[in-house]
């Protein structure tokens, strides 16, 4: 069961994203798009075109924080879940974890001689994406365990934190934390203030993501729900410690997700937002709550000023979320059409 465990973890970043390198330079990382006080503004969505998919956010926020209405509901219930890849932040045109798996491949490689002759980290070496492929499951744990185990919590942290410092995306040439959403880091602002709790709900390794969350987007470790390795406490000479092993605890993507939800937040939420099918019975467990519930998917149509995918991508599929999203009452946001404005260094453009 090991090697299937890594094996999805290793899917859940897909293999078929390429295995492009990031590229990478010195280069300070600070805070990006902030956007609390948007949400105390007149208008607390900016970058949101004026139509039917924004007025429903704002009237589902509304009812439900409004004291004494029909749909009113208590502070302490109000909890929204957001996916990270693809709904937070770019995920092509291959996602952040799988950029770092690559780089430590790379950067651990001269400690590791025998790698130069050995699949699938020989792939990884010369860019083979093929011989990579070929190694399938056993290949993708190996990678995995490589790269994310045999190492305590803090070491991993400090690792991922450093990489980010220098990082760089593929083909827009920013910091990965530059890729994030301006108009999603305005909704997470605006459920802040309204008395909302918001946790990000991954795919990724939770400790790959705890790092920079609240950094990024105010979410504090804490309200990081992600796929997770078996961890064992250990005390060496005095010197305690939690160290993570080559063994997979919880793959928190797809029916993972609700399991995950049920566990690290222990409440159902009210709202849930995804981009994917992965994150389908995210929503679909979010939405047969009863009284008022959210759910929504990002639909990714930008193909000039993002990518434009969704059901034959091999990163991000969305197909049967499209499909039952209508008759489930969920929104979709057309990113080409609801949104002025993607990442936070763009200028805002008519739509």
């Amino acid at each position: 069961m090991r090697g299937v465990a890594w094996m999805s973890l290793g899917c859940l970043l897909v293999l078929a994203s390429g295995c492009a390198s990031s590229h990478r330079a010195s280069a300070d990382d600070p805070a990006r798009g902030r956007s609390e006080a948007a949400a105390s503004s007149k208008d607390p969505l900016p970058s949101w075109t004026e139509g039917a998919t924004k007025a429903a956010l704002l009237d589902f926020v509304e009812r439900v924080t409004r004291e004494g209405g029909p749909d009113f509901v208590p502070a302490s219930e109000r909890i929204a879940v957001f996916d990270n890849d693809g709904t937070l932040w770019s995920e092509q045109p291959l996602v952040a974890e799988l950029a770092f798996v690559i780089d430590r491949v790379k950067e651990m490689a001269p400690q590791h001689p025998e790698w130069r002759t050995r699949q699938p980290f020989q792939g990884v070496l010369e860019g083979d994406v093929e011989s990579v492929k070929a190694s399938g499951k056993r290949g993708l744990m190996e990678l995995f365990a490589a790269t994310h185990a045999g190492m305590t919590t803090e070491q991993f942290e400090r690792t991922v934190a450093d990489w980010l410092v220098t990082a760089r995306h593929p083909t827009l040439h920013r910091p990965y934390t530059d890729l994030v959403y301006q108009p999603m880091l305005e909704l997470l602002a605006l459920l802040r203030a309204r008395g909302f709790k918001t946790f990000v709900v991954s795919g990724g390794d939770v400790g790959f993501m705890r790092p920079w969350m609240e950094r990024v987007y105010g979410v504090p470790r804490e309200q990081v729900v992600g796929s997770r390795v078996k961890l064992r406490y250990q005390d060496s000479g005095g010197a305690p410690s939690v160290l993570r092993l080559a063994e997979l605890d919880l793959l928190d993507d797809g029916a993972g997700k609700p399991v995950g939800i049920e566990q690290g937040v222990g409440r159902r939420p009210l709202a849930a937002f995804g981009n994917s099918d992965g994150d389908f019975e995210m929503l679909e467990w979010t939405t047969s709550g009863a009284g008022p519930r959210l759910g929504l998917l990002v639909h990714h149509t930008d193909a000039e000023r993002e990518w434009a995918y969704d059901r034959e991508a091999r990163v991000g599929k969305l197909a049967r979320g499209l499909d039952e999203a209508p008759g489930r009452g969920w929104l979709v946001v057309d990113m080409r059409r609801d949104w002025k404005v993607i990442h936070p260094f763009e200028r805002a453009t008519p739509r």
